[in-house]
């Protein structure tokens, strides 16, 4: 697996063998840092954004968190953001106002376990997020990450 954070792939396969998915995933969230969380906002795809080669005002390629992301990690989050695909202009809009808003605010994209959440509920969560401080912030994307690991995990090593 493709990973913006390869320091804490090596540290969570050096743990292995792995006597259960809860030891793993255990593993996963014990060993992400706050370098590992920057290199994951640095790497990953805007919500909403719409993949390279796709028309709309969601994100601005070339940029960090751009539709354009490449490679597995790219892959994988747009696949994870599948239910903003469908969204209407005006919510993709709105998205995309709201995540200029959260990097004005925060210094950073908005990170969100966008997996089986539809657009509306994507911008629900960005409005609600607006209103933290950076600490609270900061705690919630480190959650969500675990979320985003704990999830790809399960994909890549199955029941």
């Amino acid at each position: 697996m493709v990973t913006p954070a390869p320091r804490w792939a090596e540290a969570v396969a050096a743990g292995r063998p792995y006597p259960s998915m809860a030891a793993l995933l255990a593993r996963a969230a014990a060993v992400l840092t706050d370098a590992d969380v920057a290199g994951a906002l640095a790497s990953h795809p805007r919500i909403g954004a719409l993949p390279a080669g796709g028309s709309g005002t969601a994100g601005s390629p070339g940029t960090a968190g751009s539709p354009g992301a490449a490679g597995a990690a790219g892959a994988m989050s747009r696949r994870e953001q599948a239910g903003a695909a469908g969204a209407g202009s005006d919510v993709l809009a709105a998205l995309a106002a709201g995540n200029a808003a959260y990097e004005q605010r925060f210094g950073h994209i908005y990170l969100v376990c966008a997996a089986t959440r539809s657009a509306a509920e994507l911008l629900h969560i960005l409005r609600e997020r607006l209103r933290n401080d950076p600490d609270t912030d900061r705690a919630v994307v480190r959650a969500e990450l675990r979320k985003i690991n704990g999830l790809r995990l399960e994909r890549l090593v199955g029941p």
